[in-house]
């Protein structure tokens, strides 16, 4: 038999078992999907690999349609739609359960992150329920765009600071522009007509869409960061560079007394050097920012703390130290309370 109808009869089987056991599509792009969170977890080495080919299966959807019509004009190979759409579905399920982990873990849950995160959860549902994703989404055009213009950005987040060791302000500014660049195409086929209007209102909606990418940031959580361990203390051992007595509430005396540390435990990608900022507030107004330089690549976590002592006289009230990243996201919060 030739090679063409070989390929043709092995396309047509997958379509029918596609058709006969659609279930087995969703399962399969959660599982793998969970599978390579926890293999990035355990496997350092494995982390760029698995990144490398969650980005190539994106790249693939992107040209979907070119390479379709490709292969049909220059080998007389037609891939049946319902193939097609199936490993879409699958590209989505396996990227968003890949991601949802690390978006989990990084979320500072009572801030506007969780909306974001939450977000995340529901496309991750949609693109598991069939009647949800073919019969409600893929018809609508608009709620299709955001839908795979989300996805990719989420996994840009994600794969970037792990295969080229960005930090979290270069991996956030080039996954905004790569994600709206890529979604040009899609913008072009909301016009009917291509015309002098349609030329400027693509452009002009992908600046906007950047536009609200970038002022949103402070919503979205650092991937790829999270803390392992965070104290006040009012003493550090620098030997093992672990915190003291871990305190909720301390007197005013006391704080005026030797000052206070702030110590976090960052976990972060191995070879990834980030400058992070331990921002100091007293009932909701910044008082202090202070820099640190960390390094990723560490089991338990880059341990860091700042050292404050110049508190203000009236000291008394609710106090917390946010862990901000360059760009303004949260990667977690600190609170105390100073009492009489």
């Amino acid at each position: 038999m030739p090679l063409k109808s070989r390929l043709a009869a092995l396309f047509e089987q997958g379509s029918r078992l596609i058709r006969r056991y659609p279930g087995t599509v969703a399962l399969f792009g959660f599982c793998s999907g969970i599978a390579s969170f926890v293999l990035v977890e355990r496997h350092a080495g494995l982390a760029k690999v698995i990144a490398a080919t969650m980005l190539a299966s994106w790249l693939w959807l992107m040209l979907e349609n070119s390479l379709r019509r490709g292969l049909e004009r220059h080998f007389g190979w037609k891939v049946p739609r319902p193939v097609l759409r199936y490993v879409t579905q699958m590209v989505h399920q396996e990227s968003l359960f890949f991601i949802i982990p690390f978006f989990f873990i990084t979320t500072t849950w009572n801030s506007g992150q969780a909306v974001f995160t939450v977000i995340l959860g529901v496309a991750a549902l949609v693109s598991l329920v069939d009647p949800l994703y073919y019969k409600w989404l893929a018809p609508r055009r608009w709620v299709y765009l955001a839908f795979h213009a989300l996805t990719l950005f989420a996994v840009l987040l994600t794969a970037l600071p792990i295969i080229f060791h960005l930090s979290t302000p270069q991996s956030y500014l080039c996954s905004l522009i790569i994600a709206v660049l890529l979604a040009l195409p899609s913008l072009r086929g909301l016009f009917p007509e291509w015309n002098w209007k349609s030329m400027i209102a693509v452009p002009l909606l992908a600046a906007i869409v950047g536009l609200a990418g970038w002022v949103g940031r402070t919503w979205v959580p650092p991937a790829t960061l999270w803390l392992n361990d965070v104290a006040v203390t009012m003493s550090m051992d620098d030997a093992s560079r672990e915190p003291g007595n871990r305190l909720r509430q301390l007197s005013s005396r006391e704080l005026h007394g030797n000052g206070l540390y702030a110590f976090t435990a960052i976990n972060a990608p191995r070879g990834l050097k980030e400058r992070i900022f331990h921002v100091w507030e007293h009932n909701g107004r910044r008082v202090d920012r202070i820099p640190l330089d960390i390094s990723g690549g560490r089991d338990a976590g880059y341990r860091a703390w700042t050292h404050k002592r110049n508190f203000p006289n009236k000291a008394q009230g609710r106090w917390r130290v946010r862990v901000m990243t360059e760009a303004g996201q949260m990667i977690g919060m600190l609170r105390f309370e100073v009492t009489e």
